[in-house]
């Protein structure tokens, strides 16, 4: 005698109907579409920086160049998306870049050579975004609070370990990391690290638990609390990996300037969040991308790059940076009120 097939609970997922893909499959139909996209805004500003400065914009020096000042911005924001995923923000980035890089340019700390300039650089980087989750997972402050206190105190620090002068570098082994005898075949140092945080960032985020719950934290935080996840403990380790993504953006801002300044890392938090932004990362959290995020900032890069190279002024290039992320999330809840 067959039983009577009961009625489906509130709340759990329909199956697709009769020639309706699987939710999956469209949500990585529009990752894909998302990624083609930013894919083509990459390619059409390549082409207007190689119509408007093709001697210029195409030099291989240049597009090392662009590169290169990718990479310690892209560092910072590989860690933002994990923190906006979560459905948090990191107002402080930019200033934990400074504090690392001043702390880390010291007298006192270049004695002890290139891993005394690492270290310090990636613990003072560990050690803020420590207290950033504390505050934040067990003292109950919101983000956006919790950080702006962080980004007042962190440059405030710096430009007291510094008296606003510039700590210059004399450690060679450092140094020479920024040379063209450095390159590997072609390809700075500083790029080939951008690269090794980006695909571990990417495995991290896709292919690991740790992903998966800052994915679950982010999309509903009670859900995910009663699944068993331990909301707290993740925002914490969230935190920690944004400063340890920001102390090592500092030790490769070390590189690129060869000093310490207190205002190393000025507006990196817009920079990274904007980028995250326009490489479909929601700032309500729950869904994201790394690639879409370094697409972002290429993108960024290029921008500041064409209108460096054709003389335009800064408050044009912000303007225009406001537009695209006005654009961003126009598309983004457009995209929303379809699902």
């Amino acid at each position: 005698m067959t039983q009577p097939v009961s009625p489906p609970r509130a709340g759990t997922d329909k199956a697709p109907t009769a020639g309706q893909p699987p939710a999956w499959r469209v949500t990585m139909a529009r990752a894909d579409i998302r990624t083609f996209s930013l894919l083509g805004v990459l390619a059409a500003l390549i082409v207007v920086g190689g119509i408007t400065k093709p001697d210029q914009f195409l030099d291989t020096r240049n597009l090392q160049l662009v590169l290169t000042q990718a990479s310690v911005i892209g560092v910072v924001t590989v860690g933002m998306t994990f923190v906006i995923m979560s459905g948090g923000i990191d107002l402080s980035v930019g200033a934990i870049v400074a504090l690392s890089s001043v702390w880390a340019t010291t007298v006192a700390t270049q004695e002890y050579g290139f891993a005394g300039i690492l270290f310090t650089a990636v613990i003072v980087g560990v050690g803020c975004g420590l207290v950033n989750g504390l505050l934040i997972a067990y003292g109950g402050m919101v983000p956006f609070i919790a950080t702006l206190a962080m980004l007042a105190s962190a440059r405030g620090l710096a430009l007291q370990i510094t008296d606003g002068a510039t700590q210059i570098v004399t450690i060679d082994s450092v140094l020479d990391l920024g040379e063209r005898d450095a390159y590997i075949l072609g390809i700075p140092p500083l790029v080939l690290v951008f690269a090794v945080v980006t695909i571990l960032g990417w495995l991290v985020l896709n292919r690991t638990t740790f992903g998966r719950r800052t994915v679950a934290v982010g999309g509903n935080a009670e859900a995910a609390r009663l699944a068993g996840i331990d909301v707290r403990r993740q925002r914490l380790y969230l935190y920690l990996l944004s400063g340890l993504c920001c102390g090592i953006a500092a030790f490769l801002l070390i590189i690129l300037s060869g000093s310490g300044q207190n205002t190393n890392g000025n507006l990196y938090e817009l920079d990274a969040i904007a980028a995250a932004i326009i490489g479909g990362t929601l700032l309500s959290g729950g869904r994201g991308t790394i690639v879409g995020s370094v697409l972002g900032v290429l993108i960024f890069t290029t921008i500041t790059n064409i209108f460096a190279l054709n003389n335009l002024q800064s408050d044009v290039q912000q303007i225009a940076k406001g537009a695209i992320i006005v654009a961003a999330v126009l598309v983004q809840r457009r995209t929303a009120s379809t699902t």
